[in-house]
């Protein structure tokens, strides 16, 4: 029930992706020791890919920052007590399709 404690901080998803992206990080810090990032971080990862297709990128951290290329609606930054979560659909190529894909600074975790 972790994911109750869920602060967003930055998003531009679905409501229901949202509540998934809580859910899945819910579920990981049950399953793992908060300290296993990478871990956690896989799990939320291969449960979007399952759910919402291939290509999502998730990071894990106590303290990082990030600049990135993602789908639009396909972004969210959250913080679960110590822990700051990036989960995206990344994109390689924007301007291939300008209006797809969004830059976004996440805030320091």
């Amino acid at each position: 029930m972790l994911e109750s404690k869920a602060v967003i901080g930055e998003s531009d998803m679905l409501q229901t992706m949202q509540l998934d992206a809580l859910k899945y990080a819910g579920k990981a810090l049950d399953e793992f020791e908060a300290s296993d990032s990478t871990e956690i971080a896989r799990f939320i990862k291969k449960e979007f890919d399952k759910v919402y297709g291939p290509g999502w990128q998730c990071v894990v951290g106590t303290s990082f920052g990030s600049f990135v290329t993602h789908h639009c609606g396909c972004f969210i930054h959250f913080g679960i007590g110590n822990l700051a979560i990036l989960l995206f659909r990344g994109g390689a190529t924007p301007e291939a399709d300008t209006g797809r894909f969004v830059a976004m600074e996440a805030a320091k975790a």
